[in-house]
């Protein structure tokens, strides 16, 4: 995908292991993988529309395609995302908080 508009992806986490799976703790200001099989390029910029477990708002989060994961073998197709913006740090924040210890768990992730 490769034009001037910003592409809206929407993820809505509703437990701690998937929200363990999906959240990209290595990437600096956070990110999260989202399951999708559209085609992205990466720094191709995105419109996140994300919803976390308890919070009965969608936070509308500007991030940028930082890692492809395509169909195939045992992976799950879909794009990493990183938080971009202002709002980064605090949603970032809100996850670890969300997560507590697993933040640096061995547990498989969608992206390692």
């Amino acid at each position: 995908m490769t034009t001037d508009r910003k592409a809206i992806v929407s993820l809505t986490i509703t437990d701690r292991g998937a929200l363990q799976a999906a959240f990209m703790s290595f990437v600096e200001g956070g990110g999260v993988f989202v399951p999708t099989t559209q085609q992205y390029g990466l720094g191709d910029s995105v419109f996140l529309l994300f919803g976390l477990m308890d919070d009965s708002e969608r936070w509308p989060v500007p991030a940028q395609v930082c890692w492809i994961t395509s169909a195939g073998g045992n992976s799950v197709p879909g794009i990493g995302v990183q938080f971009t913006g202002e709002k980064a740090g605090s949603i970032r924040r809100a996850i670890e908080d969300h997560l507590g210890g697993l933040v640096n768990s061995d547990r498989k992730t969608n992206t390692m």
